[in-house]
């Protein structure tokens, strides 16, 4: 019988690593919650990156590898990021070939600036470049549909992985339409998303990433990895139940931030940083905006009509009809806003986490971005971490026998899994504590309030889930509180500069229901 793989999510990182493993005739079970059109992935705006050199600035891959490296501050896995920077040049050309239309001029694809890169090196399709590469990929990830490689599990939801000697050898799944659970067996690729159901309203991300899955697979003895980095956007505003993102292509195509002293206009990133101050890394513009502490403005109104009409009229339409503002002519109010979460799912360079035949890709991964990413390197490292993790279990497909190994595990994950009614109104007090406490610039003194509150919230005859939500928000904050400096998105007033002794990554672990830091 032939072996399966399964994957957890089907954004950018599930359909990539579903379409490596179909094209190496290895079948395949995408589960998703919702249909791929709904996927985080759609909601990235901007651009990906890949030192293709087409705006004659001697950019190369060495270039990019060092500016990631920067804006990640040094505590990626050099290795890693070598890989991602190295693959993206094929990546751009393999999105080209299943029908992305990258902006192109005199028959070359023209690149823009974006934050913390010294050269022009973001793809993008305007402002709307997740949502055509998801566009894309799902048109190519029908191809394995129809010849049955790859099979579709659409309104199905996570319920645990199944362990056996520390070995992953399958997948538990509910069916949210039959109401019924099923255990798959074969190796497992995690692709579920950031944890943007942590920290609801507050994120520019989908909330349907509820951050539940890396909670419960930090609560089944997975490790996680730099939960104190979260990557708050400076240009978010304030819709119905979340933030939308004023992407970073705005400023990277002329845009300045300013606060008015009076009518005056006070470019505030270019007085202090110069000529490039509004395309500092992210974590700098935002934590500037918390410093100055005033109401913060995107002035776009200096942008002329040939970037209105090619490069950003998605991006000018969606202000006017969610905000009734036209950016061509009304300066934008905008504030940070949760983007990203460089923690996650701790991975090995192929991908694997430390439970064999586990695998984790995209954002669920804290994998390519250290401290702080990079706009344009996160499309880049969902396709390349897809690719990676599936790359991987091809070569490694024959060490199990899945079958067997299943059919001889006694199955305890039955019971009460999934949050209860009861337990929503534990878990928004739970998710309102880990946002207060997780600002943009934190102290130890809020830092152990928080975690004293979140220590309080009872747990007897809890579900799975609750649970496992409750201790990732310890995790998340306990990491916080261990890292005792400043460093990339992880501001401390009360530790201001950065510390040699902590330039590393932050690896914990659940140990007899204590988290472990490392």
């Amino acid at each position: 019988m032939a072996v399966y793989v399964n994957i957890l999510g089907a954004g950018l990182a599930g359909m990539t690593a579903a379409r490596t493993l179909a094209k190496n005739n290895i079948h395949v079970r995408l589960f998703s919650v919702q249909v791929s059109q709904r996927a985080q992935s759609n909601l990235a705006e901007g651009g990906l990156n890949a030192a293709l050199n087409m705006m004659g600035e001697d950019d190369d891959i060495n270039q990019h590898y060092e500016d990631t490296m920067k804006g990640g501050c040094y505590i990626a896995n050099p290795d890693m990021v070598k890989g991602l920077c190295e693959g993206a040049p094929s990546i751009v050309d393999e999105m080209k070939r299943i029908g992305v239309p990258w902006h192109m001029e005199n028959g070359h694809i023209i690149q823009r600036p974006f934050g913390g890169q010294k050269k022009r090196r973001t793809c993008f399709c305007m402002s709307s470049t997740g949502k055509i590469l998801t566009t894309a990929s799902i048109d190519d990830t029908r191809k394995y549909e129809d010849s049955g490689l790859i099979e579709r599990y659409t309104h199905h939801k996570f319920a645990g992985i199944l362990v056996n000697n520390n070995k992953c050898i399958g997948i538990k799944i509910y069916d949210n339409h039959e109401g019924t659970y099923n255990n798959y067996s074969g190796p497992v690729i995690i692709c579920s998303g950031g944890m943007n159901g942590m920290f609801p309203g507050r994120t520019t991300g989908t909330t349907s990433n509820t951050g539940s899955v890396t909670a419960m697979l930090f609560n089944s003895g997975v490790k996680l990895s730099n939960l104190e980095f979260i990557q708050y956007h400076p240009t978010t505003v304030r819709i119905t139940d979340k933030r939308m993102l004023i992407s970073e292509a705005a400023r990277g195509e002329g845009g300045r931030l300013c606060y008015l002293d009076d009518d005056k206009k006070v470019s505030f990133m270019e007085d202090k940083f110069g000529e490039r101050g509004n395309l500092m890394p992210r974590d700098v513009v935002s934590k500037e905006i918390a410093l100055i502490n005033k109401t913060t403005y995107l002035d776009m109104t200096g942008l002329n009509s040939d970037i209105w009409n090619n490069r950003l009229s998605d991006l000018r339409q969606e202000i006017i009809d969610y905000l009734h503002k036209d950016p061509a002519y009304e300066l934008i109010e905008v504030a940070p806003g949760i983007h990203y979460f460089m923690g996650g799912i701790k991975v090995d360079i192929n991908h694997e986490t430390n439970i064999e035949g586990l695998y984790a890709a995209g954002e669920c991964a804290a994998a390519y971005h250290g401290a702080n990413r990079l706009g344009g390197n996160s499309l880049l490292g969902a396709i390349y971490g897809g690719k990676t993790a599936a790359k991987s279990i091809i070569k490694s497909l024959d060490r199990f026998d899945y079958i067997n190994d299943l059919n001889e595990l006694s199955d305890d994950l039955n019971g009460n899994i999934f949050l209860t009614d009861d337990e929503k109104a534990k878990d928004i007090m739970l998710t309102d504590i880990l946002s207060k406490t997780m600002g943009i610039l934190r102290d130890e003194t809020s830092l152990n309030l928080g975690l004293c509150e979140l220590e309080n919230i009872e747990t007897n005859n809890a579900s799975f889930e609750f649970k496992s939500r409750l201790n990732l928000a310890k995790a998340i904050t306990e990491c916080a509180i261990s890292r005792r400096e400043s460093r990339g998105a992880h501001n401390r007033t009360d530790y201001p500069e950065s510390n040699d002794s902590y330039k590393k990554p932050t690896t914990v672990s659940l140990v007899n229901n204590e988290i472990i830091i490392e």
